[in-house]
């Protein structure tokens, strides 16, 4: 169950750094300011493949606490 917990971090870690271009404080140093951006593509499968690995994430470290 550790063995899963560590793999399931390492890939929601790398999906999440995949997803920081252009966001945050970019546009205080010169970013593109976008008031409106829709996610397509591979950008929109990257972010929902973050919010499925962050869900089985916090069920398998409920999980590892139960047992």
């Amino acid at each position: 169950m550790l063995w899963l917990q560590i793999l399931i971090s390492l890939i929601l870690i790398g999906l999440i750094l995949l997803q920081a271009k252009g966001t945050g404080l970019g546009t205080a140093f010169g970013g593109q300011s976008q008031a409106y951006h829709s996610k397509r593509g591979v950008e929109r499968t990257v972010f929902l493949a973050t919010i499925i690995f962050g869900c089985l994430f916090a069920l398998v470290s409920l999980l590892s606490l139960r047992l």
